[in-house]
């Protein structure tokens, strides 16, 4: 089992940053490919990024692309979302996922075997 808790939401103006972490507890050495996902009221979830285990591959969403890293520390078994230029659209609560196999398809919900609970982040002036 791995267990993933994220850290970091918060309520920010647009134009801020803020980072998000996501620490990763269990058998952590299964992990292949972690990602983040966030869904916002009365919408679907979305994804938002992924890292591969050793960072080679990362793919962002189109909606994030040039405004938000993803970075992993595997000693930490951690990943990190900084996310800048925050508009309000970025509202959303999110979660932190980890998939245990081996394939790349990062946006794929269906391959991330755990989630963590998600954390609030707010965009608001």
């Amino acid at each position: 089992q791995v267990q993933p808790v994220e850290s970091g939401g918060g309520l920010v103006q647009p134009g801020d940053s803020l980072r998000l972490s996501c620490a990763a507890s269990g058998r952590t050495s299964s992990i292949y490919v972690m990602g983040w996902f966030r869904q916002a009221p009365g919408k679907e979830r979305e994804f938002v990024a992924a890292i591969s285990r050793i960072g080679l591959n990362i793919y962002y969403a189109d909606s994030v692309k040039g405004r938000f890293s993803i970075s992993r520390d595997n000693a930490k078994n951690a990943v990190y979302l900084q996310m800048n230029s925050l508009k309000p659209e970025d509202t959303a609560v999110y979660c932190c996922a980890a998939a245990g196999g081996s394939a790349w398809d990062p946006n794929n919900p269906h391959i991330y075997d755990y989630w963590g609970q998600g954390a609030q982040v707010t965009v608001s002036s």
